[in-house]
């Protein structure tokens, strides 16, 4: 579950880490007053930024800088309601524009191999790491933090060093540190400063300083875990998510939409991988990831179904189930009731096996169904049912 940048800023406050003061404007109006706020507590110049789950904003016009209150006002005016990347600016981010003088990247990241998660950095922040690390992959600094104990002091030090932050090298070693326990605490999967700066500031006593600042946040969470977290589900901005997705969960149907033609349905996450394996080795693309889990009742298959035919590009259907708490002719009985209702013809092909399979068959050839034997028939089957629909169409 991605979070908007205002609501990753809290997680990284909340473990300690030095975050510029921000609000959060829905309106006009409220960019304006939240404006105000900032010069009057010195700020030169206040940054207006749109918050969406998007790459790019800056590029899109999304993020701009405004000298006084008036423009502030204006420049939130244009932003708010504009669409990036299909999605609309429904809220921006107000802070006061930072005196940068170098810019880093850092994020903490679970690498799945090491089991461990892993602490990367570099000196070129401020632009997309992607393309840094597929052209200067050198220029990416790799630790990996202790699976019990965090990221340790001296590798907190040893990124320092590695980035060129020896001048700023404890306020750098705890924000190393918070980033790795800003994503255990959360169970996140993703925990990103893009960029990590180090910012002149002036102050009364102490005259023009420069100190290391999270200038920007991004994190990614693990919906498996949320039900650990209170207030972590809060955070879901449903403005921005996918209709289908919120659908799927509501019905506690794990669900991934991909880029094929074949509509999956599976009972079970492993049964789901090998028949999208299979479908790619009878020469086709699932169009989707869908479990519906054990015990699936005839309502569930129904929802799943709906799910699974939202997508325009899908041709076919594969069915796949293996009956063990989950019984065959529930499935079926779902399966037929969701055929009466759906909105488009859309070839299916069901293969069940297990509980109450011989029932599950009998309705399903009653009803017409194009049934297999085995899976790897019925991927075939699909692949060619929906290559049929292609031609039909062309």
């Amino acid at each position: 579950m991605k979070i908007q940048e205002a609501d990753a800023k809290r997680l990284l406050v909340a473990q300690g880490l030095p975050v510029p003061p921000w609000e959060v404007a829905r309106t006009p109006e409220e960019v304006r007053a939240a404006a105000d706020r900032s010069f009057a507590a010195g700020a030169e110049q206040v940054v207006v930024k749109a918050q969406v789950l998007v790459g790019g904003r800056g590029k899109a016009g999304g993020v701009k800088l405004a000298a006084n209150a008036d423009e502030a006002e204006r420049i939130g005016r244009e932003i708010l309601g504009m669409e990036i990347k299909g999605i609309t600016v429904r809220k921006v981010l107000v802070a006061a524009a930072a005196d940068i003088v170098r810019e880093f990247y850092l994020a903490a990241v679970l690498d799945r191999a090491a089991r461990k998660v892993l602490l990367m950095g570099s000196a070129e922040g401020g632009v997309e790491i992607e393309q840094v690390a597929a052209e200067r992959p050198e220029a990416i600094v790799r630790v990996h933090a202790h699976p019990i104990a965090g990221l340790l002091d001296w590798q907190a030090r040893q990124m320092a060093f590695a980035l060129g932050l020896a001048g700023h090298l404890k306020e750098a070693v705890g924000i190393a540190k918070g980033l790795v326990a800003a994503m255990i605490a959360n169970d996140a999967d993703l925990v990103e400063i893009n960029p990590l700066a180090i910012v002149r500031e002036k102050h009364a006593s102490e005259g023009v300083i420069e100190r290391l600042v999270c200038l920007d946040a991004k994190v990614s969470l693990d919906d498996s875990a949320l039900a650990r977290h209170a207030g972590l589900e809060d955070l879901r901005d449903l403005d921005e998510e996918d209709p289908t997705d919120r659908a799927a969960r509501a019905e506690g149907i794990s669900f991934i939409k991909l880029d094929g033609t074949i509509g999956c349905m599976v009972n079970g996450a492993g049964l789901a991988m090998t028949t999208m394996d299979l479908v790619k080795r009878a020469g086709g693309e699932p169009a989707n990831f869908l479990d519906i889990g054990g015990g699936a009742r005839a309502d569930k298959v129904a929802a799943a179904m709906r799910l699974i035919l939202e997508d325009p590009n899908v041709e076919a259907i594969l069915v796949n189930i293996f009956g063990g708490i989950t019984r065959g002719d529930e499935v079926a009985h779902g399966l037929i009731e969701a055929r009466a209702m759906q909105s488009r013809e859309v070839p299916m092909v069901v293969r069940i096996v297990g509980t109450n399979a011989e029932e599950a068959g009998r309705l399903l050839r009653e009803a017409r169904f194009e049934t297999a034997a085995s899976l790897d028939d019925a991927a075939r089957k699909a692949v060619a049912a929906a290559r049929s629909a292609q031609g039909v169409r062309a």
